[in-house]
């Protein structure tokens, strides 16, 4: 089950990450941007492809760096839809989708590092998806299609809309 973040939360939150950037260094690094009015999957969908080519970065949550959770933690809230912090925890939430009713936005889940799901990404449509892959890498667009993916491929998720 999903907890919507309210406007003012979500405003709440970005204040403090920007007070935190600009104490840490000077000038804030990351850019926080206002939460994204819909929740449906095409607007999901579109803001995760407005962070394509942002770092890699293990345990990152924000623009200047992503790990898999963290992308699709950071892309939810900007729509006003909490979501855990943790792969697993990610695993529990939403409805399970089939493979053949993949839509735009659903949550793919995938066992790359040991059983049950390690990481996941965001679905475009039923046979493409974004994330964060690996270090050294960028958020970036995959096909499902691919071998490694396809036979690591454990289920689809539906987040309900805040």
């Amino acid at each position: 089950m999903t907890t919507p973040l309210s406007r003012s939360a979500f405003l709440v939150w970005a204040a403090v990450a920007v007070l935190a950037a600009a104490c840490a260094g000077g000038r804030p690094r990351v850019r926080v941007l206002p939460p994204v009015p819909e929740a449906t999957g095409t607007a999901i969908v579109r803001t995760a492809e407005s962070l394509l080519g942002a770092p890699y970065r293990e345990g990152g949550s924000l623009p200047d760096g992503f790990d898999c959770s963290g992308l699709v933690n950071y892309v939810f809230a900007r729509h006003g839809i909490a979501v855990p912090r943790d792969v697993r925890r990610q695993a529990a939430i939403g409805v399970p989708v089939a493979r053949a009713d993949i839509r735009p936005g659903d949550l793919l889940f995938f066992a790359t590092t040991g059983s049950g799901p390690t990481h996941v990404a965001i679905a475009i449509d039923r046979s493409r998806f974004i994330h964060a892959p690996k270090s050294g890498a960028v958020v970036r667009v995959e096909s499902l299609a691919l071998s490694y993916w396809a036979k690591r491929f454990l289920e689809a998720r539906r987040i309900p809309p805040a």
